[in-house]
């Protein structure tokens, strides 16, 4: 049931996110299997390091896109991949521009930093960044089953908080680099730095994503009518409306029967209706099983926004 839906879905990146349990990665399997349906090419990605997409599609995931319907690719990242893949690459990066002797110093500075806090998600954001970079091209959309409600929050953030710490990188190599052409240019022609080069390109690909979050994408968020679950969500959307994402339905998921609704249940429904009322809220009864596989999900997509 759709409850003062202002408009339908029409931006081609949907997030889809929400606190842990309360059903957010079929509810994003079964959008994207809607708009497959539709016709379009989508392409479901998961940042979720709990690795459930697979199972409620009823298909093996890896970091590559599988087809697993007709129009529907998924990917599920693995992010202790993500990190080796990001680290191997600044290691090539580093053997082309410094001295060898250094390397093997520079080799255990990389190994502690694979281990820091946030490492694994920038290095899935560097993944949904290229993924995104993709919509209009290779696929018509894209729909991101995102972790648990904080790692969301951080993960839209980060292309707007890293753009001035790279662009201060960026701006130290250029210096440096200046004075080492100075020397070059008595003995021999400077050489490209593939340093430089590759924080260039994290610039501007961070300046690309900042802008698509707020231009072509929405956030929507799943909610259950339980008090604790609307006092996150609710602050969820506080968080986005203020850093100034788009924001789509809410979905308020495993809404019992009638008769199976309790006192508190019902003024908890009730205050979610008026809460996010001016973002429209989209109810969705519980399921007698386990929406999972391409049967499930349809009939989960029936009570969906289109």
């Amino acid at each position: 049931m759709l409850l003062n839906t202002p408009t339908a879905h029409t931006a081609p990146i949907l997030f889809v996110g929400g606190k842990g349990g309360v059903g957010k990665t079929t509810v994003a399997a079964a959008r994207a299997l809607a708009l497959a349906d539709a016709g379009h090419r989508v392409l479901l990605m998961s940042t979720d390091p709990a690795h459930s997409l697979g199972d409620v599609l009823e298909h093996p995931l890896g970091d590559r896109p599988v087809r697993v319907a007709p129009g529907l690719w998924a990917a599920e990242p693995d992010a202790d991949t993500a990190v080796r893949r990001r680290i191997a690459q600044v290691v090539r990066d580093a053997e082309r521009a410094l001295p060898a002797e250094i390397m093997p110093a520079v080799r255990r500075h990389l190994d502690h930093a694979g281990a820091a806090p946030g490492m694994a998600e920038s290095a899935l954001a560097d993944l949904l960044m290229e993924r995104m970079e993709e919509v209009g091209d290779r696929w018509d959309r894209l729909v991101v089953d995102s972790a648990p409600t904080g790692h969301l929050l951080r993960l839209l953030a980060l292309p707007t908080l890293l753009t001035p710490w790279v662009t201060g990188l960026t701006r130290r190599r250029e210096r440096a680099r200046k004075a080492e052409a100075f020397a070059d240019a008595v003995v021999a022609e400077p050489e490209e730095d593939p340093l430089l080069a590759r924080l260039h390109e994290r610039r501007h690909r961070l300046e690309g994503a900042a802008a698509r979050l707020r231009s072509a994408s929405r956030v929507g968020l799943v909610t259950v009518p339980r008090r604790m679950v609307l006092a996150e969500t609710a602050r969820a959307l506080d968080s986005l409306t203020e850093a100034g994402f788009p924001l789509d339905t809410v979905i308020v998921n495993q809404i019992p029967p009638p008769g199976a609704v309790g006192p508190d249940g019902t003024a908890v429904l009730a205050e979610i209706r008026r809460r996010f009322a001016h973002v429209g809220v989209t109810e969705v009864p519980l399921a007698d099983r386990e929406p999972t596989g391409p049967s499930g999900l349809r009939a989960l997509a029936a009570h969906l926004p289109g």
